[in-house]
């Protein structure tokens, strides 16, 4: 037996492992894993794997960029995109900084100082907060593997990331932006923006079998995720993200619009009628849209149409912003902007909720003034 598993908590296992050295001579190693039985015998095939294959970083010597462009390597659990960003991170961030160092003989203050050359070099201070993080990250991995035998990402702290004001459209901004896109191609998918708070690729990748217009309900089922490798349809990160929406008498009225004119489209271009996978917004041939293409047709129009100078994403947020005015509590806002938990909600649109504290205290006022009058 060159591996086997013991229990360390009810869900913690230590793997202990042998592979090979350049002597020749057998080397023990060991690993924590968190999870089910079936995890830890998982991760031990994968270590034992990578020993065979050569893989495996030497922990004695493995450098910096060694050791992270391994891991990335067998990374699995992020998406791909995530690791297409890590793997932009490690090579344009860590690794000409820090890929030179040991691993195990990275220091605090060799963190401290690459800080510093990033703040140098002109990188935002979210930019390096992203890198920081990653490299905090892959060292908890390392730790958990029992190559390291502690975090020093984990001593000093990135740089601090100042609030960024979130864009919002006013009232009046969201009916000049309805008024003037009427009948231009690009008014069914921001006005169900606006009336649902979807994200730009929850929207992309909505099928008519996902809305049901007799019951004015939609259902949030899958994404678009665009990567160098193209697109793919995923599944919401979180299951807060597969949900529900209620729409709007007006919302059930403009999508039945709409399917209409798309199934006339489709019938004199010969592509058949609308099925339930039939995209509800997508290119003239039915495949899906591009993010990217999106975002740069809104930026077009709005110059074109003189709208005002925001993201697409900013309907998100007016959404929300919305909501909130009407006096709708966070938790139902949470749910129906697929947050994981209302506390993102609170952090994200914390500061529009002054303006209904002050409406909770006026409305306290009257309670108790009533009850003294008794």
């Amino acid at each position: 037996m060159r591996g086997n598993i013991t229990r360390r908590g009810k869900s913690s296992w230590q793997l202990k492992f042998d592979v090979g050295s350049d002597s020749g001579k057998r080397q023990t190693r060991y690993a924590t894993v968190r999870g089910t039985y079936k995890d830890a015998q998982r991760k031990l095939t994968e270590l034992l794997g990578a020993a065979d294959d050569g893989t495996l970083p030497d922990p004695t010597s493995a450098t910096v960029a060694d050791y992270f462009r391994a891991w990335l390597g067998s990374a699995r659990e992020q998406s791909p995109k995530t690791l297409e960003r890590y793997g932009e991170l490690i090579d344009r961030q860590i690794v000409p900084h820090l890929g030179a160092h040991k691993l195990q003989k990275l220091r605090p203050e060799h963190v401290q100082h690459w800080h510093g050359t990033l703040i140098n070099l002109g990188l935002s201070p979210r930019t390096i907060g992203h890198a920081h993080r990653l490299l905090r990250l892959v060292l908890k991995s390392a730790m958990a593997n029992s190559t390291l035998s502690r975090n020093v990402a984990a001593v000093h702290s990135p740089p601090k990331v100042e609030d960024e004001e979130i864009e919002i459209l006013s009232v009046d901004q969201i009916a000049d932006v309805l008024a003037k896109l009427d009948g231009h191609t690009l008014y069914p998918i921001v006005a169900l923006a606006l009336a649902t708070g979807m994200r730009r690729g929850e929207l992309i990748g909505l099928q008519w079998g996902d809305i049901d217009l007799d019951c004015g309900t939609l259902r949030v089922e899958r994404s678009v995720e665009e990567t160098k490798a193209g697109l793919r349809l995923k599944s919401p990160k979180t299951k807060r993200g597969r949900r529900n929406i209620t729409l709007s008498i007006d919302t059930v009225a403009m999508l039945r619009a709409y399917k209409v004119k798309m199934m006339e489209l489709r019938l004199a271009l010969g592509m058949g009628n609308v099925t339930p996978e039939t995209l509800v917004f997508s290119t003239v041939e039915g495949a899906l849209l591009r993010p990217r293409n999106l975002s740069k047709a809104w930026w077009r129009t709005r110059s074109a149409l003189k709208l005002p100078s925001v993201s697409f994403h900013a309907f998100r947020h007016s959404h929300a912003s919305m909501l909130i005015r009407a006096g709708v509590d966070v938790l139902t806002i949470s749910r129906r902007l697929g947050h994981a938990q209302a506390s993102i909600t609170l952090n994200v649109y914390g500061h529009l909720y002054e303006g209904a504290d002050a409406a909770a205290a006026k409305a306290i006022t009257g309670i108790l003034g009533t009850l003294r009058e008794r």
